[in-house]
């Protein structure tokens, strides 16, 4: 095969593949949300409080154990699940319990959901209550949104920040 007609095949190959990639990066048309929606979407990871508090050994149980293995607190790590409730205009959409990570379950509880809402105005209340010790909910605030079409809400939880923030 000559030059010509191979250059000239590779080069209408590569047309062909650009058309494609071309396509494919417009088309088909994929839309997040409907005409006259936001998203509400929950994305938090936070430990909840220890299950158990700290206990002191005696002498006696720290002389039997091994002087590696002597600390004066005993230490269990198992955490408490994070429970989350959010109300939208009074009607409760996420209401879950958000277990903690790790084989000890000692690690933070990660929540994420997503759900389309409504665009206006909306009452939002968030509960979140991260020690299982307490009846309740720990966490506790309530926003009032003016939701546009296309707008994303993010409910956080930032403890340093005063605890549960909209972004």
């Amino acid at each position: 095969m000559s030059k010509f007609i191979r250059y000239s095949m590779q080069a209408v190959l590569y047309g062909l593949f650009a058309l494609v990639v071309g396509y494919f990066s417009t088309s088909p048309h994929y839309r997040l949300l409907e005409d006259g929606q936001g998203l509400l979407r929950l994305s938090l990871q936070h430990s909840g409080k220890l299950l158990v508090e700290c206990r002191q050994r005696s002498a006696q149980e720290l002389a039997k154990m091994p002087p590696n293995m002597r600390t004066s607190a005993d230490c269990p790590r198992e955490r408490s699940p994070v429970a989350v409730r959010v109300e939208l205009d009074g009607k409760p959409i996420i209401n879950d319990s958000f277990a903690p990570a790790g084989l000890s379950k000692d690690g933070a509880s990660a929540a994420y959901r997503r759900l389309p809402i409504p665009a206006g105005q909306h009452q939002l209340h968030v509960r979140i209550n991260d020690d299982k010790k307490v009846p309740g909910y720990t966490h506790e605030r309530e926003f009032a949104l003016n939701v546009k079409p296309g707008q994303i809400v993010l409910i956080d939880f930032q403890p340093e920040l005063g605890g549960v923030v909209l972004r």
